[in-house]
């Protein structure tokens, strides 16, 4: 038991460590900002989060076999297009992308070290260049 608690600790420790080094980048610092920016603007919130209801409606509809009306689809490129118009909520979606990116490069590394059982080369790396089944990046 105490062999495990010892692993444990180091793992946590270098966890942190990690967590350390991530957020000491100029990119997170960025990313932080522009989700900031975000959270502090009801205008920008408002304008994704109505645009966020009408994609999951059109999901919904098109999943349950429901024909998409056109009056719905162009509701939801309107105001994809006013999003998309928006810097700070444009900000926002740009943030989230990067905050993914830098989530997968760190998933992808922990899984093939236990895929593995040995820290990964970038050879390794390269050869499974998916984020996974059914993530949909097509890589």
């Amino acid at each position: 038991m105490q062999i495990i608690t010892q692993t444990d600790d180091i793992v946590r420790q270098k966890t942190l460590e990690l967590c350390q080094a991530i957020v000491q980048q100029p990119q997170f610092q960025s990313i932080r900002q522009r989700v900031d920016l975000f959270m502090a603007n009801p205008t920008a919130q408002e304008l994704y989060q109505n645009v966020t209801q009408m994609g999951r409606s059109l999901h919904d509809k098109q999943h349950q076999g429901i024909a998409l009306d056109d009056h719905d689809i162009a509701a939801f490129e309107s105001g994809r297009d006013a999003v998309l118009r928006d810097p700070v909520a444009k900000g926002f979606i740009d943030a989230q992308e990067e905050m993914h990116q830098v989530q997968e490069g760190v998933r992808q590394f922990v899984h093939k070290t236990f895929e593995l059982g040995r820290v990964p080369s970038e050879d390794d790396l390269q050869q499974d260049d998916s984020c996974g089944e059914g993530c949909g990046c097509h890589h």
